[in-house]
């Protein structure tokens, strides 16, 4: 086996190419006082192992959150959902359940949306914030009907993104400070 096989996750080398009919394997996060609710597609292969959001050690998506919170980059999943809630942020995805490809976001069929009604209905939520392009366009597509709430695109944080660099993230990004102080 060469030694890029070896790196791949065993989810993407057992099924690159397939598509598979997965189901969002872990809960939202949030609480009465999330003012902010940040939401991406589906979970990554990455994302699916560790079970949690952002999972990648390349997705910038936890040091851009420590950067607004004025924090340091949470390592643990129980720290990640203590920088979250302690700063009014809540994460959740568009999709609950789908076809999909490993992690490709534009594989993404026969969707089925997460009942985002469960967050706005039970928190403060004033503003939500896709993350990324594909994000947003779900959103519009499965979910702002149901919730009667614009959607506010961000850059993606993913590797993928390599057009964007970190500095460049965060001056988009930076517009979520806004809504927490």
């Amino acid at each position: 086996m060469d030694k890029k096989k070896q790196r791949e996750p065993k989810e993407a080398r057992k099924n690159k190419g397939e598509y598979r009919q997965l189901s969002h394997q872990f809960e939202p996060v949030f609480d009465a006082d999330s003012r902010v609710l940040i939401l991406g597609t589906f979970p990554s292969v990455k994302s699916r192992e560790m079970q949690f959001y952002y999972g990648h050690p390349q997705n910038r998506f936890w040091r851009i959150i420590a950067y607004l919170a004025e924090s340091e980059v949470p390592q643990t999943i129980e720290e990640k959902k203590r920088l979250l809630l302690r700063t009014g942020i809540a994460v959740w995805d568009v999709i609950e359940r789908c076809e999909i490809i490993g992690s490709s976001d534009s594989s993404i069929r026969n969707v089925v949306p997460a009942d985002l009604n469960r967050i706005l209905q039970n928190s403060s939520v004033r503003t939500i914030y896709a993350n990324g392009q594909t994000a947003k366009k779900l959103y519009e597509k499965y979910s702002q009907k149901d919730t009667g709430r614009e959607i506010i695109g961000l850059p993606s944080t993913s590797p993928a993104n390599a057009a964007y660099s970190m500095e460049r993230l965060l001056e988009y990004w930076s517009v979520i400070r806004e809504e927490l102080n």
